[in-house]
């Protein structure tokens, strides 16, 4: 944009306004013959309002003339007109046009002093009682703060979106929080990261090498490795990162940075430990976390069980013959055996294995002690598939510990112990090391605590590998099922899982088994979209399954056949009305009916990162998507749609913990950074009636080749041993 004008004048209708991210098209009256239209990324702009705008005209190719803005002013409108459009716009909840008109006739041009400072004589208009006035009144303020956030944050390079969410967090402490300190937005408010808060910072004034943002740069660095699954960084590799991502040189600022890690570490706000000579670094609560799981494993092994069991006879009756078969295998035997005899006990086996015959055993043998227990699992899918294999109820780890919205914690602690003898958590592998830490503190030390997964699944989507760093250990015990049983080497997809697993190609035949696994060669990644409109339009029907109730599970979110892409070409498929209402945000078009996802733990709403919905309702007027749990609904305003995505199809990391009648997976060579045998492992154990894999034989040779994966860093092994040291 190369000449830079002014224009002023009267709002005089809006075109289109999105409130997330502030772009408008509206109509400026500039004197009583002459209006144009304005378009840009600018604050919350209003009817009637005077405003100075500054841009560049510029020819749309199908509107025409227009003014592009870059920066906009506005001051309140004075004149009878004007305050009757803006107070009728709606910005005010509880005055529409009717009472704009009413209000503005009564008082005339001195309204706004009106309801600013004596609102109670907006009872004087006849109609508008108490509450109104009070409604009024505090959409007035809410109105003016958040006004003035939003041009102070312009003024420093920040979207609408994020003023509302800044107003949100601290209301009308907005502005003195982000003058103090401008990065504490990046640890309070979701979707506000570094960079936007560092922007933020200079633009206030702060200096590239102040100790403050060294300090801020250092946190996000450690949070960032953290966000990988990491609880540690060693200390080097923090500092260079860091610098890169200040834009700093490291050894010109060696000093700042020294003092800076002080201040943190003096702060509580860090943690140094020092292992095999090597210093790292992890944020406090992480380092308690961890710390604190492997005291109480080891405190709850060491302290003695209130109940004894008749091991031979229970041996005896497990041994038993039914037929020519035995009630369980070894492993299974061994599995059981383990729990009746150590406080905590880690069973781990693939699909078909027996784990959840392993569980109904063992109930009938605490039923028969009269013993307590608790079935628990991470996800409420995963609750429900254990309730649906044994009979009996189980609730999700949430559920189970108590969280308590007003203090977001669990009311289930030390000093609020569950009362059970036994807690039996299946999908352990799910578990991170804050869920890790909850579930501990609340254990009674004289019970017992089995965790059931796949330790040869991908580990958390959070930070952690409690499960394999307790088989690590070496000081819990830990039981492996191996065996398959006879009737789930029928299914291909339990055969191939192990056949992955075991670094093999899976086969696509095998005599007398069903045919639930299907693999469709194909080198062109862009045609996938046509492979999925066959699929999920033909195929799927001649297996019994409705579309619904398949997922399409990708390595990763980008790309040609990433979860952003195939699920815009799956809405087409499965939900392509353009009839019915729908909301766009951000790219991303909403619609009645769409499946979409959670991407965080949302305590306010209980909605967790990974939980599935369908839109209910849309609600345009007011930008509300209404999405429906299970049996609740759970509306969402506009500055928390990036809180969504669509989920016809999702991350193979999302998918743990989840069963799906269908699961398609595309695998290519694009992928090639994220191909490991662990994430094709866990996508495969996903399907319960059928899997098809899309891609290439090389691609999928790739991933099952490599058995490294990603080497957490994490030190909950050590502390069991206590082969570590900490400052």
């Amino acid at each position: 944009m190369s000449i830079i004008d002014t224009i002023s004048g009267t709002v005089e209708r809006i075109l289109f306004q999105n409130a997330d991210n502030g772009y408008a098209v509206f109509i400026v009256q500039i004197n009583s013959t002459i209006s144009t239209t304005v378009k840009g990324h600018l604050n919350n702009i209003q009817p009637g309002e005077q405003v100075t705008v500054e841009g560049a005209w510029i020819v749309h190719p199908k509107f025409g003339k227009q003014f592009d803005a870059k920066k906009c002013t506005s001051i309140l409108p004075t004149s009878v007109v004007g305050l009757k459009k803006y107070l009728g716009s709606g910005m005010i909840k509880g005055i529409g046009p009717v009472y704009a008109e009413k209000l503005v006739n009564y008082f005339g041009a001195q309204i706004l002093d009106i309801i600013e400072k004596n609102p109670e004589r907006l009872r004087e208009v006849p109609g508008i009682g108490e509450k109104k006035v009070k409604d009024i009144a505090i959409a007035w303020k809410d109105q003016r703060e958040i006004a003035q956030v939003m041009v102070f944050l312009q003024d420093k390079g920040v979207s609408p979106g994020y003023a509302t969410k800044i107003y949100k967090k601290y209301g009308a402490e907005s502005i003195a929080v982000v003058n103090e300190n401008p990065y504490r937005l990046a640890d309070d408010i979701w979707g506000i990261g570094f960079k936007i808060a560092d922007q933020i910072a200079q633009n206030l004034g702060f200096e590239k090498t102040s100790v403050k943002r060294i300090k801020s740069g250092l946190l996000f660095a450690i949070t960032s490795t953290i966000s990988q699954g990491h609880l540690y960084v060693e200390i080097n590799a923090l500092k260079e990162t860091a610098c890169g991502l200040l834009e700093i040189d490291q050894e010109e600022n060696a000093s700042k940075i020294k003092n800076a890690l002080h201040d943190l570490y003096n702060a509580d706000k860090i943690k140094l430990i020092t292992y095999e000579e090597n210093h790292y670094v992890t944020l406090t609560h992480y380092y308690f976390s961890e710390k604190g799981v492997a005291q109480k494993m080891l405190a709850l092994q060491d302290y003695p069980s209130q109940h004894t069991f008749d091991l031979d006879s229970i041996y005896t009756a497990m041994r038993a013959v039914t037929g020519k078969t035995l009630q369980l295998n070894e492993d299974q035997q061994r599995g059981i055996m383990a729990v009746l005899q150590n406080k905590v006990t880690v069973i781990t086996g693939g699909p078909g294995t027996g784990k959840t015959t392993l569980i109904k055993t063992l109930l009938g043998i605490l039923d028969d002690a009269k013993l307590s227990y608790k079935l628990a699992a991470p996800t409420g899918r995963a609750a429900k598939r254990i309730n649906e294999g044994t009979g009996r109820h189980a609730s999700t780890l949430h559920r189970l510990l108590e969280f308590d919205f007003n203090t977001m914690g669990f009311l289930k602690n030390e000093q609020n112990a569950l009362a059970l003898d036994v807690l039996i958590i299946d999908e352990a592998s799910m578990i991170d090391v804050f869920l890790a830490h909850a579930i501990t503190k609340a254990m009674p030390l004289h019970a017992r605590l089995v965790l059931i997964g796949d330790v040869d699944q991908l580990p958390s989507v959070g930070a952690g590998n409690i499960l394999n760093d307790l088989i690590a250990s070496g000081k819990i015990t830990s039981i492996r099922l191996k065996e398959i049983f006879r009737q789930a080497q029928d299914s291909l997809i339990i055969v191939n899982a192990h056949r992955i697993n075991n670094g093999e190609f899976p086969v696509s035949f095998l005599p007398d088994a069903k045919r639930d696994f299907i693999f469709i060669k194909e080198d062109q990644p862009e045609n996938v979209k046509i492979h999925l409109e066959t699929i999920f339009t033909q195929k799927l029907a001649g297996y019994g399954i409705k579309p619904e109730n398949a997922m399409v599970l990708v390595p990763m979110n980008k790309g040609i056949v990433g979860t952003q892409k195939l699920n815009h070409d799956l809405q087409m498929i499965l939900n392509p009305s353009t009839t019915q209402k729908q909301l766009v945000h951000i790219g991303t078009t909403y619609k009645l009916g769409d499946r979409v996802m959670q991407l965080r733990n949302n305590y306010d709403k209980a909605v967790f990162n990974g939980d599935i919905g369908s839109i209910e309702d849309i609600n345009l007027e007011d930008r509300i998507l209404s999405v429906r749990y299970d049996d609740r609904i759970i509306p969402y305003e506009s500055s928390e749609l990036d809180e969504l995505v669509l989920a016809y199809a999702i991350s193979i990391h999302k998918s743990q913990g989840s069963e799906y009648s269908a699961a398609i997976i595309p695998i290519f060579m694009q992928h090639f950074t994220l191909l490991q045998r662990n994430l094709i492992y866990t996508a495969i154990t996903r399907a319960k009636k059928l899997c098809i894999f899309i891609g290439q034989p090389r691609a999928i040779a790739m991933a099952i080749k490599n058995n490294k994966g990603v080497i957490r860093t994490t030190f909950l092994q050590q502390f069991l041993t206590s082969s570590i040291q900490c400052r």
